[in-house]
């Protein structure tokens, strides 16, 4: 009897529907409990409850909404891949768009790398003009894939893992097992054919 007072209060009275609707609904730190005990369906409440404002927050910076969609889809699945030491204090939709902000900042970091590396590689005399270097980045990109993933693996991880990851010649030569002027010597090799790689698309491009 008392429920169907509250219905019929809440039908008459939308902002009281509301409350009642949000008295009803389990706590993040609920949520986040029965997704560790593995109910995927507790997880599609919290994709539910957060989704449209993280979109949104990302299609402001990004002016994308098909690529904000696919950062926040990442960062859920990093949600879910870390909910189990992930620590519940009211703050999981901060915990979300941190996690999509510092994905966003790797992505645009790495998109600064991959830049760096164009620039190393490009003919100081040639190339194509500047109005036309942004029509090729697509089709460079490729270029530089397919030359990288050619060079010996000695030269590929090293050049990577410095010039597009950005690590450290210590971090590389920790991870590599070789001494820091080594992973320097091999950096430099690894350009070195890149460039020779890359020469003929260069004479293509300003040709």
């Amino acid at each position: 009897m008392l429920r169907e007072k509250q219905e019929l209060k809440a039908a008459r009275f939308p902002v009281l529907s509301q409350m009642l609707e949000r008295q009803n609904q389990s706590s993040d730190a609920e949520l986040i409990a029965r997704v560790r005990s593995g109910q995927t369906s507790a997880f599609a409440e919290i994709i539910d409850r957060y989704k449209d404002s993280l979109v949104g927050y990302l299609v402001r910076l990004l002016g994308n909404r098909e690529r904000a969609e696919d950062i926040a889809q990442d960062a859920f699945l990093r949600l879910y891949q870390h909910s189990g030491s992930y620590e519940e204090r009211g703050q999981l939709k901060a915990y979300l768009f941190r996690i999509a902000t510092n994905q966003l900042r790797s992505e645009e970091r790495r998109a600064h790398r991959w830049d760096r590396i164009r620039r190393l590689l490009q003919p100081r005399n040639g190339g194509p003009p500047a109005q036309e270097q942004a029509l090729l980045q697509d089709e460079l990109k490729r270029e530089l894939l397919k030359a990288i993933a050619a060079l010996p693996l000695r030269y590929r991880a090293a050049l990577v893992l410095h010039e597009i990851e950005g690590w450290s010649y210590r971090n590389i030569s920790e991870t590599l097992d070789c001494n820091e002027g080594t992973v320097k010597s091999r950096i430099y090799r690894g350009r070195s054919l890149l460039k020779r790689s890359l020469a003929p698309y260069w004479q293509g491009a300003s040709g």
